[in-house]
C-alpha cells in the first residue's frame, strides 16, 4: 500500500492524516498477516485507520517486549512510549512524531479514546518484559489479559462506534477470550521461552509443575487447559450475548473476531493437549469461523 493509492482524485483522506502515514500503519498490519485484519477490513476508511492505528501501536510495544534487547533497553523504550502517550493526551508537542504517534493522535482525538487503556496495554508489555511470567495467581492472569487484551477491546469498540458500558462489557469479555485463547494455543512456544500463562491453582489442582519445560509432559495438563477452555467460552459466551444490546453495526467486526477466534478454541478442544498433540497447531476452515460467526447470534 502506498500513498498514492490511498489518496486520489484529490479526495481528503481518513482522519485527515498524511496518505504516507496511513500507508504506514496500514503495512505494519499487512505485514503482520494478523487474524483480525478480517475484522478491520469491514469498516469504513475513517474507522479502518483508526484500528490500523491501534494495531501497528499494539504490534510496535509487544515487539519491543519479546525482543532480543537487553532487559534495561526494553523497559527504556517501553517507558518511552508511556511518555510518548502522555505527550499525546498533553498541550506540550511530540518532538519529532512518527507516522504512527501523528495517526495516532488524530485517532485519538477523532475518537475520544481514554489515555488509560494506552497505559493498561504497555504496563501489560511490561509484565512480559520486568518478569518471566511462570504459574501466575489468578488474579495475576486476569490483570496480564485484561492489560494486553481487554484494554485493546476497550479501545476498538470506541472506534468500533460503541462507547456505552455494554460496549466496555463486551470488550473485558471478549478480551480475556482472546487471550485464554492464546495462551492455550501457545503453550510449547512460550514454554520455549520460559514462560507458563497457565494459573497455578490449576496446575496445583491436576498435580503440573510449575516449570514451563515440565508443564508440556505432565500428564494433567489436559485438565488444567479444559478448565481454562471453558472459561474462555464462558467469556465467548457472555461477550455474544453483551454484543446483542449495543449497535449491531459497530459490533460486526468483534464478532467477526470473536468468531475467528472461537473456531480456534473449538479446533484445540478436538486436538486436546496430550504431549503427542501438543505440538500439532490446530487448524480452522473459512467454513468453521463461518459457523461459528452464526452461531454468536443465536440465545
Amino acid at each position: 500500500m502506498t500513498a498514492q493509492d490511498i489518496q486520489t482524485h484529490n479526495e481528503p483522506t481518513p482522519l485527515g492524516c498524511d496518505p504516507a502515514d496511513l500507508a504506514w500503519v496500514e503495512n505494519t498490519v499487512r505485514q503482520a498477516g494478523t487474524s483480525f485484519a478480517s475484522g478491520m477490513k469491514i469498516l469504513p476508511p475513517m474507522r479502518r485507520y483508526g484500528m490500523f492505528a491501534i494495531y501497528a501501536f499494539c504490534r510496535v510495544v509487544d515487539d519491543i517486549a519479546d525482543g532480543n534487547a537487553p532487559l534495561a533497553t526494553r523497559t527504556q523504550e517501553l517507558n518511552e512510549w508511556h511518555a510518548r502517550i502522555a505527550r499525546l493526551y498533553g498541550a506540550q508537542s511530540v518532538p519529532q512524531p512518527e507516522p504512527l504517534e501523528r495517526v495516532l493522535l488524530a485517532t485519538i482525538n477523532f475518537f475520544a479514546l481514554r489515555q488509560e487503556d494506552f497505559t493498561a496495554v504497555i504496563d501489560g508489555m511490561m509484565m512480559d518484559t520486568q518478569t518471566v511470567i511462570v504459574a501466575p495467581d489468578e488474579a495475576t492472569l486476569d490483570q496480564y489479559c485484561d492489560r494486553v487484551a481487554s484494554a485493546v477491546g476497550r479501545l476498538s469498540v470506541r472506534i468500533f462506534g460503541e462507547c456505552s458500558d455494554d460496549g466496555d462489557k463486551v470488550a473485558y469479555h471478549l478480551g480475556r477470550a482472546l487471550q485464554l485463547t492464546n495462551i492455550l494455543r501457545d503453550i510449547p512456544e512460550d514454554a520455549a521461552r520460559g514462560r507458563l500463562y497457565l494459573p497455578s491453582d490449576l496446575l496445583d489442582r491436576f498435580d503440573v509443575p510449575r516449570d514451563a519445560i515440565k508443564a508440556l509432559d505432565a500428564p494433567g495438563l489436559e485438565g488444567v487447559c479444559r478448565v481454562l477452555a471453558a472459561r474462555a467460552q464462558d467469556h465467548f459466551r457472555t461477550a455474544f450475548a453483551t454484543m446483542k444490546t449495543c449497535r449491531g453495526r459497530a459490533m460486526l467486526p468483534a464478532r467477526i473476531m470473536g468468531a475467528s477466534y472461537e473456531a480456534i478454541l473449538k479446533a484445540l478442544c478436538k486436538r486436546g493437549w496430550s504431549a503427542a498433540v501438543l505440538r500439532q497447531r490446530p487448524s480452522t476452515t473459512l467454513l468453521d469461523k463461518a459457523r461459528w460467526f452464526s452461531l454468536s447470534y443465536l440465545p
